[in-house]
């Protein structure tokens, strides 16, 4: 399969909804291309997840340079759900942070682009090495806390986790120190797709009603459709307000998304949080994403 990767940059920008969804769309397009490369890797959630993050980067939300991402006053994001990387890489590549030829080497030997984020393979833009569930969104939370308590700065630190990593206790005990320590610097994503690798989330341990549980944890709350750009941009700007105005409570948004959405043998199933297409799926889905 010959796969080229567009070499079209966007910019770090308040962007209208029409242009999130052109340059979701390119996400997407790119995370179909790198999985098919790689023969490995994790579908569903990044392609569900692509609007939340042309959203994030291109809303005007984050700050940062591409040209530098080790820039002092840039925002934080870590993606503690780790295996949903290609999303990420995707994003950034198309924020001119890197070359997106290199989105050819997923998982490739001694690659930046590994299976799950990792800090020591010095790709731009990833700010710790994440992957065991419930552990990224700790270190966010201490990012938060360090920059609102220790440095006071007005730096931003956003965490997406997935809804099946609620799971994990440690989750739980990071939202409650980013109440406590009153972090409305703190932006918790989470990608509400009831989707995990062996089934649907209330099947397999149910964790509802996630808003009822972070509204206890002290989180403003917002649950949005999480392809729908006004409802995302609308959770964003709550968030900045509330660290505008020092209301003292960090933001959850709870995002709610289709697995493997744009893509029709995809959608909804949650076979595809693990598996990448074949070449003859990803030629479909890309004829589909257009």
């Amino acid at each position: 399969m010959n796969i080229e990767f567009e070499q079209k940059v966007f910019p770090n920008q308040r962007q209208s909804e029409q242009e999130l969804a052109e340059i979701a769309l390119h996400i997407r397009r790119d995370i179909i291309k790198s999985l098919a490369l790689a023969q490995s890797g994790h579908s569903g959630g990044p392609l569900g997840s692509s609007d939340v993050f042309a959203t994030m980067y291109f809303g005007g939300y984050m700050r940062y340079k591409p040209e530098d991402m080790q820039w002092e006053g840039r925002d934080r994001f870590v993606l503690s759900a780790g295996h949903m990387c290609p999303v990420m890489y995707a994003t950034l590549a198309n924020a001119g942070c890197f070359p997106k030829a290199e989105l050819a080497t997923l998982r490739k030997y001694n690659t930046r682009l590994q299976g799950h984020p990792g800090r020591d393979m010095g790709l731009p833009g990833v700010e710790t090495s994440s992957g065991s569930l419930g552990q990224g969104i700790s270190i966010a939370v201490g990012m938060a806390m360090s920059d609102k308590l220790l440095d006071k700065n007005d730096r931003r630190v956003f965490s997406l986790t997935g809804d099946g990593e609620l799971q994990e206790g440690s989750v739980w005990e990071a939202a409650m120190a980013a109440s406590h320590f009153k972090l409305d610097n703190f932006c918790w994503i989470i990608d509400n797709n009831d989707c995990q690798i062996d089934g649907r989330i209330k099947e397999v341990l149910d964790v509802y009603p996630i808003d009822e549980k972070c509204k206890s944890f002290g989180f403003d709350t917002v649950v949005v459709d999480g392809h729908n750009f006004t409802e995302l941009m609308g959770a964003f700007d709550r968030f900045l307000e509330n660290q505008k105005n020092n209301t003292g409570k960090p933001t959850a948004i709870i995002a709610k998304t289709y697995m493997g959405h744009g893509v029709s043998f995809m959608n909804d199933n949650y076979k595809w949080h693990g598996m990448p297409p074949s070449v003859e799926q990803a030629q479909q889905a890309l004829a589909e994403l257009v």
